[in-house]
Parts: C-alpha cells; sequence; structure tokens
C-alpha cells in the first residue's frame, strides 16, 4: 500500500512534492511535484510499513494523552502545591495520571 504517511516518513511533503488521490480503487499519486525521483512502489510500500509500525508502537502515549490531566488542572495543582502549601490538588493528579498510565501501559 502507498500512502501520504508513508511518503512523509521518505522526507516528502504533501502538496509541495506530491498530490495523492483516491477515487475509490486505492491511493495513488496523481501529481509527482519533487524535483526527486518518485520512489518504486516498493519503496513506497516498505515506507508505508515502516511508518505503520512506529505509528502502531505509540498508540498507547495517543490514547494516554486524550486521558491525561489538563495542562489547567496540571498548572492550578502546582499552584496550589507549590505557592499555596497544599499538596492534595498535586497528589489527586497524580494518582489520575497513574491511572491513565495503567490503563495503557508502555
Amino acid at each position: 500500500m502507498i500512502s501520504s504517511n508513508g511518503l512523509k516518513f521518505l522526507g516528502f511533503v504533501p502538496e509541495k512534492d506530491f498530490v495523492m488521490r483516491d477515487d475509490g480503487d486505492g491511493p495513488y499519486i496523481e501529481d509527482w511535484r519533487s524535483s526527486s525521483d518518485r520512489p518504486t512502489m516498493a519503496d513506497m510500500e516498505a515506507a508505508h510499513t515502516e511508518w505503520k509500525t512506529e505509528h502502531d508502537a505509540q498508540a498507547y502515549a495517543r490514547k494516554r494523552k486524550a486521558e491525561y490531566p489538563s495542562v489547567d488542572e496540571l498548572v492550578v495543582a502546582l499552584w496550589e502545591g507549590v505557592v499555596e502549601e497544599r499538596m492534595h490538588a498535586v497528589t489527586q493528579l497524580q494518582i489520575k495520571r497513574q491511572a491513565v498510565k495503567a490503563k495503557y501501559p508502555k
């Protein structure tokens, strides 16, 4: 399979170096704009596979990020802990973070 992500993995930039299209029969390169040679189908398929492997390996990180406390929650907890010397908010935030880490292990 070829994909925009595979081509990006090879260092090409969408819209600048190439234009992908899919008319229902699978993706294809509609326009090759790069001054570099167009990669072979085998190179594009290998790049897509390598990108997919790396992407899938980071699924836990994307899931964690979606459920971690927000930056606002973090700032408030740190403020209360450091400035107001009330560690309850920091402790609660850490409990929440640890629960997310346990739910989505590496």
